[in-house]
């Protein structure tokens, strides 16, 4: 049994990269899309809400609504892409496309390209996640210097999240149930993690649970970041975002061999 789950991990620390740039290739045919829809929820969310509501909210933490609200929905962009990006074209490639049955006739192993699928994942939700830090930054609402320092934020929060969705990937049976984690997993994240108003406003309950969700330590890491506050609880956000990057690749590599193999 421990031979066969081992066979399910990395070969070696690069072979991943194949992976990664098949991947690359065959998303550039259609960057400029694919970037636009990733961004269109994110950014219709900053504007209509930041500048609808933030007329009648006013300040939010002592900061303008439209600029507390930029930092949640940068993490919501590196959360959405992730998922997205694992939960639609993982499974296809998975399943429709048979791309990953090519692949295991090669020398790569199926931890391989878990780790391949998952390093793409996390590069897709850099790149919308620094755009809407672009678009804070551009409108006054955050400092140049802060895109800098959100890159490996918003980076861990898109491998926290792939890795995450890699597990939905190996238990869905079909692309119907792919819907119900959007539905009633990533929606509830949105209001519960602080993204879109205040945290310490929700019932005792609900912020325990927030305290547990990885939206909400990426939303807090970002936003001290872009509006240039202390951070607090640098090392707790940091290591609860790698917990959930590291140990669902393990769960998913062990549910995908399995699934793989019956």
């Amino acid at each position: 049994m421990t031979e066969g789950y081992m066979a399910a991990m990395p070969a070696n620390a690069w072979n991943w990269v194949a992976v990664w740039r098949r991947n690359y290739l065959a998303w550039k045919k259609i960057a400029l899309a694919a970037i636009l829809g990733n961004l269109a929820e994110p950014m219709i969310s900053l504007f209509a809400l930041g500048f609808g509501l933030g007329i009648m909210i006013g300040r939010v933490e002592g900061t303008s609504y439209v600029a507390f609200l930029a930092a949640g929905m940068a993490a919501v962009s590196a959360m959405t892409s992730a998922t997205y990006e694992t939960i639609y074209s993982t499974f296809a490639r998975m399943r429709g496309e048979h791309t990953w049955e090519a692949m295991l006739c090669t020398q790569l192993t199926l931890g391989d390209i878990v780790l391949g699928e998952l390093a793409w994942a996390g590069t897709k939700s850099l790149l919308a996640g620094t755009a809407i830090t672009l678009v804070a930054v551009t409108l006054g609402y955050a400092e140049w210097s802060s895109i800098l320092y959100s890159l490996p934020i918003i980076a861990l929060t898109g491998l926290a999240f792939a890795s995450l969705a890699m597990i939905v990937t190996a238990l869905a049976p079909n692309y119907d149930f792919l819907v119900f984690y959007q539905t009633l997993v990533l929606t509830p994240m949105l209001f519960l993690s602080g993204a879109v108003f205040p945290v310490s406003q929700m019932p005792g309950a609900f912020q325990r649970i927030a305290s547990f969700l990885p939206l909400a330590h990426s939303v807090d890491l970002i936003r001290s970041v872009m509006l240039g506050r202390p951070a607090e609880s640098l090392g707790l956000h940091t290591v609860t975002l790698c917990v959930y990057a590291v140990l669902p690749f393990f769960l998913s590599a062990a549910l995908l061999r399995r699934r793989l193999m019956s």
